[in-house]
C-alpha cells in the first residue's frame, strides 16, 4: 500500500510537497519559500492531517515540524508506516536536541533541518531525500549519529557488549566462543542480535558506530 516514488529522472522541483506546520505564519513563509522551487505544495495544520492527505493523496514528500497540537509529527510518520505508507519525512523544527533527532531519524525520517536554517538548506535537504539520501543539519549531524548509537546500545546485554568488544580486537567468532566458553553459534547470534540493535550491516559500521557510542574504546597509533 506504499506510494509510488517520484519516477527516476522526475524533474524535482515537480515534486508534490506536504506540509504541515501548525503555526499559521510560519507555515505561510515556508510555502512562499518553497514555491520559488517546488510547484505543488500542500499545507496541513496538524499530525492527524497529515496522516490524512497521505491516505487520501500521498505525496513525493512531507515536511512537517515535530510538535503540533494533537498528533506530533514524529507519531503521524509512525503511524503512516504501520499502515504500509514509506512517504519519505522531512522534520522542519526549532528542536536542536541531538537525542530528538536521533529518534526522528531512528523512526524512520529521512531528514531533519532546524527552523533556524532554513532557507537554502531547507531546499537542499528536501532535494537530498527526494534523491533518496538522509540529511541532518551539520550543525547537528555529529551529535545525531552519536546519539543514535548510545539509544541503539542501550539495549545491550552485558554477554553481548563482551562480544562487540572482542569484535572491535579483531576476533573471530570461533576465538570469542573459546574465551567466552560459548558455542560458535550462540556467538554469532548474538553478533547479529548486536547489528539489529545498532542497525548496521557490515562488522566495519558496527565497529565504527560502537565507537561513536562509548560502548568501546579504540586505540589509536601515537
Amino acid at each position: 500500500m506504499g506510494m509510488e516514488r517520484m519516477h527516476e529522472g522526475a524533474s524535482p522541483e515537480r515534486a508534490r510537497l506536504l506540509l504541515a506546520d501548525d503555526h499559521v505564519l510560519v507555515a505561510q513563509g515556508l510555502e512562499r519559500l518553497l514555491l520559488e522551487c517546488f510547484c505543488s505544495i500542500e499545507t496541513v495544520r496538524s499530525g492527524e492531517a497529515v496522516v490524512e492527505a497521505v491516505e487520501r493523496d500521498a505525496p513525493d514528500i512531507v515536511v512537517a515540524d515535530i510538535s503540533m497540537d494533537g498528533m506530533s509529527g514524529v507519531d503521524a510518520m509512525r503511524v503512516l508506516r504501520e499502515r504500509g505508507f514509506d512517504t519519505p519525512f522531512l522534520f522542519l523544527t526549532m528542536h536542536s536536541d541531538p537525542e530528538l533527532a536521533a529518534e526522528a531519524i531512528q523512526s524512520g525520517a529521512s531528514g531533519y533541518v532546524l527552523k533556524a536554517s532554513a532557507g537554502d538548506e531547507l531546499v537542499r535537504a528536501i532535494l537530498e531525500v527526494l534523491a533518496g539520501r538522509t540529511y541532518v543539519t551539520p550543525t547537528l549531524a555529529a551529535r545525531t549519529i552519536r546519539a543514535g548509537a548510545e539509544r541503539a546500545g542501550a539495549g545491550l546485554t552485558s554477554k553481548q557488549r563482551e562480544i562487540l568488544v572482542r569484535v572491535a580486537q579483531g576476533l573471530r567468532s570461533k576465538q570469542i566462543a573459546y574465551e567466552l566458553g560459548l558455542s560458535v553459534r550462540t556467538v554469532e547470534s548474538h553478533k547479529y542480535t548486536i547489528m539489529q540493535e545498532l542497525g548496521v550491516h557490515s562488522t566495519v559500521e558496527l565497529v565504527r558506530k560502537a565507537a561513536q557510542a562509548g560502548l568501546i574504546a579504540i586505540d589509536t597509533p601515537h
